[in-house]
């Protein structure tokens, strides 16, 4: 075995793992709501409502 052959079969050898381990986050970001000046975001009703103070 060549040292380009060996060096190419580790790389596809490891290459799903890297795929994986780069994408194992998938769905669990956070994200967060931004409102305009007056208003807060209700979790009930998933949108901004305005402040009563």
């Amino acid at each position: 075995m060549t040292i380009k052959t060996l060096a190419a079969a580790v790389a596809l050898t490891l290459a799903p793992a890297l795929a994986f381990a780069a994408g194992c986050n998938y769905g669990k970001e956070e994200i967060t709501m931004s409102c305009a000046a007056g208003t807060v975001y209700d979790t009930d009703s998933k949108s901004c409502v305005a402040t009563t103070t």
